[in-house]
């Protein structure tokens, strides 16, 4: 036995790095900016003077730095010829996304990037411009074409903005102040840029090389890379950071990241909620199973009586009423008077109106008068389930010889059926059992919610709704985690309950 769980907890290993890994992928493909979610809001499309943008950038970069997102993605990548290995500099997703399909058309990445930086120019000079009545409209027009450009890769378009802004920065214009006609000829300050702009652009499409997107290039970046800091951390194991500015000590030293929403650690917010969805599913656990087993049992003993058959109806009635139905009903008439009565609390996990003072005894009454109806609507749906299964287990060993021995030899039908059939039909019970411990952590996110309760469910879903993926995918790596914990415990639990079941090599 001690063999076979070591060689289960080695091909944990793998298991872990190819979730991590899964995981680790959808985080990148998830759509949104995580600096910009961060921070609440792009940077892009700003208005003001040249220090308000650059101030906006410089915070873009320095949220993007303590995210860990200046870093090369995973150890290796497999790109073309056409991709330079410093591609993950450009921090900005959507810049990055946009020139990539670039180089995906063109090949030519030097006439791309400074088609890029020509553009950048040209937007930092329009804030050097003093704005007035004739250059407002054009200044923002040119400001507006580059954000969009900056997002585009289709040649028509690319070429109808960049006439477009051509045409604002050439074209003077005329406006009234104090009843005399004015020409503006500040936007010809752009000129330069803007000529940079079409060169650069002509540049790109004229020294095209599509062919090097088919020669296959591997590149090395080493351990300092998005995946290993954010499963290991940048700081050593032992010894101090080389960088004080570095904190992460990444996902298997406790470090979870920081939530997008407010910047706590999404520890702190995983340990607050924890604690709620733990009791509910242990209570519920306990009394969907204290329940479900005897009776599955007695339906398999009394089979085909009415016992048999009018219990097997009355559970697969409440297994077929949806728990979002019952919890909303339960809500709506048992929790409000308007309605109907007012026997339990609506939602909370505790009252409004108790005491900070309140003892130990007053606080344990009024949580638990919070949780019966969350109880109540996590557990009744199980009954029919498990019971079924416990039927089937104990209706395939009852008919076996050994136990028509026993019941031969006179034993008491009792003692037949709980200590000899029972232990043996547990199987089925034990495979179901695998898969509460991830339920510990990743809640029941519709009775949560409904009843505003504050755990992992909850949680969960305001995470998805918020795209706060910290949060998100450190639920979904321990979910990952207990379920294989889950499996090898009923591994070990097997071989308890059936001694027939053995992980160890025979011999002889």
């Amino acid at each position: 036995m001690f063999t076979y769980v070591l060689k289960r907890v080695l091909y944990f290993i793998p298991t872990l790095f190819i979730i991590s890994l899964f995981t680790f992928s959808l985080s990148k493909m998830a759509p949104g900016d995580p600096v910009e979610l961060r921070l609440q809001g792009g940077m892009q499309g700003q208005t003001g003077n040249l220090d308000t943008k650059l101030a906006g950038e410089k915070a873009y970069f320095e949220m993007s730095d303590k995210l860990g997102l200046d870093k090369p993605t995973f150890y290796i990548t497999l790109s073309s010829a056409a991709i330079p290995d410093t591609l993950y500099r450009i921090q900005k997703k959507n810049d990055r996304s946009t020139i990539k399909r670039l180089i995906r058309k063109y090949g030519n990445w030097d006439e791309i990037s400074e088609y890029y930086h020509a553009l950048k120019d040209l937007e930092n000079a329009t804030y050097t411009i003093e704005r007035n009545l004739g250059n407002a409209e054009n200044l923002r027009l040119i400001r507006d074409n580059a954000n969009v450009l900056y997002l585009t890769h289709e040649d028509p378009r690319i070429t109808r903005l960049i006439a477009r802004m051509d045409t604002a920065v050439k074209v003077p214009v005329d406006y009234v102040v104090d009843s005399q006609t004015v020409t503006d000829n500040s936007m010809i300050a752009l000129n330069d840029d803007i000529e940079r702009v079409k060169a650069a652009y002509v540049a790109v499409k004229q020294n095209a090389t599509p062919a090097k997107n088919y020669i296959p290039v591997l590149s090395w970046y080493g351990f300092d890379n998005q995946y290993h800091t954010w499963l290991f951390g940048d700081i050593p194991w032992f010894g101090k950071s080389k960088d004080p500015t570095k904190t992460s000590l990444g996902f298997f030293r406790g470090d979870f990241g920081e939530s997008y929403l407010d910047g706590r650690p999404v520890k702190s917010i995983l340990y607050e909620a924890i604690k709620y969805t733990m009791i509910l599913n242990i209570i519920s656990v306990f009394i969907a199973y204290i329940i479900s087993i005897p009776m599955g049992v007695e339906t398999a003993v009394q089979k085909d009586t009415t016992f048999d058959r009018i219990s097997t109806t009355m559970l697969f009635i409440l297994y077929s009423l949806p728990s979002f139905w019952i919890a909303t009903l339960c809500v709506v008439f048992i929790t409000t008077p308007e309605y109907g009565m007012d026997l339990f609390p609506t939602y909370g996990v505790s009252s409004s109106t108790l005491a900070d003072d309140a003892g130990f005894w007053t606080r344990f009454k009024d949580s638990a008068y919070h949780f019966i109806l969350p109880v109540f609507c996590l557990t009744y749906g199980s009954f029919a389930f498990i019971s079924r299964q416990m039927r089937g287990g104990m209706l395939s060993v009852i008919r076996q010889d050994y136990i028509r021995t026993a019941q031969a030899k006179g034993l008491d039908k009792a003692k037949v059926v709980w200590k000899h059939a029972f232990r043996n039909s547990l199987i089925p019970i034990i495979t179901l059992f695998a898969n509460l411990f991830p339920l510990m952590i990743s809640g029941s996110v519709i009775i949560e919610y409904i009843f505003n309760i504050p755990g992992m469910g909850r949680v969960s879903y305001e995470a998805v709704v918020a795209r706060n993926y910290p949060v998100l995918y450190t639920v979904f790596m321990f979910s990952a985690i207990l379920t294989m914990v889950g499996i090898l415990v009923s591994d070990i639990m097997y071989a308890v309950v059936d001694p027939r079941i053995s992980f160890s090599k025979k011999t002889g």
